[in-house]
């Protein structure tokens, strides 16, 4: 499960194993995690996180969706 980011108390991450799926990131924070597409973006899973906590992880997923979509590519290639 390679760290890909991590930005204060959020850790972005993706398995090794979802190459069948498109591409996405999982957040986890504490016990919370979600998962988000990358193109576009959008909430895919949430187990924990608050709305507050899903609009801030949201915005740090757009802000770096290109990484995140690199990051992918270059590990799945």
């Amino acid at each position: 499960m390679p760290t890909v980011l991590r930005i204060g108390r959020f850790r972005f991450y993706f398995f090794s194993n979802e190459r069948q799926e498109p591409p996405h990131i999982h957040v986890k924070a504490a016990e919370d995690q979600a998962k988000f597409w990358l193109d576009p973006v959008e909430l895919a899973s949430n187990y924990g996180f608050s709305s507050r906590e899903l609009n801030e992880i949201r915005k740090l997923v757009e802000q770096n969706s290109e990484f995140f979509q690199e990051a992918w590519n270059e590990y799945f290639s």
